[in-house]
C-alpha cells in the first residue's frame, strides 16, 4: 500500500470504507430479482429446511446501468472461480412459492 500521509485519496480514487457489521456479511442461498423500468430490486433470502416462513435479510436496488455492471462483473468473477477451482455444478431445486404479498412499481 503506498504511503499517503494526509490520508486523502489521489485524485480519481475512491475511499470506500467497510465497517466490522457490513464486513461480517450476511447469509443467503436464494435471491429474488424485480425490476421496474427504473430499477432493479434484489432481495436476499436465507431459507432453511423444514422452515415454513423466511425473511428478506438485506435489499439493494440498482439502476438499470449498475445492474448490467453486476451481471458481467459476476460473470467475470465466476470463471475466474471455475478457472481456478472447477467448475461449479448447479443442481436442479424445485420450485419455491413465494408469497411477498402486494406489489408494485416505484
Amino acid at each position: 500500500m503506498a504511503d499517503n500521509k494526509d490520508n486523502k485519496p489521489k485524485q480519481g480514487q475512491i475511499n470506500i470504507e467497510l465497517d466490522e457489521k457490513v464486513a461480517e456479511g450476511t447469509y443467503s442461498n436464494l435471491a429474488i430479482i424485480n425490476h421496474s423500468v427504473s430499477e432493479f430490486v434484489v432481495d436476499f433470502v436465507s431459507i432453511m429446511p423444514g422452515t415454513p416462513k423466511s425473511k428478506v435479510k438485506s435489499r439493494i436496488i440498482l439502476t438499470p446501468q449498475h445492474a448490467k455492471r453486476l451481471l458481467k462483473a459476476l460473470g467475470e468473477n465466476v470463471k475466474r472461480f471455475e478457472k481456478a477451482h472447477g467448475e461449479i455444478k448447479d443442481y436442479e431445486q424445485p420450485p419455491i412459492p413465494l408469497n411477498f404479498g402486494p406489489t408494485g412499481q416505484a
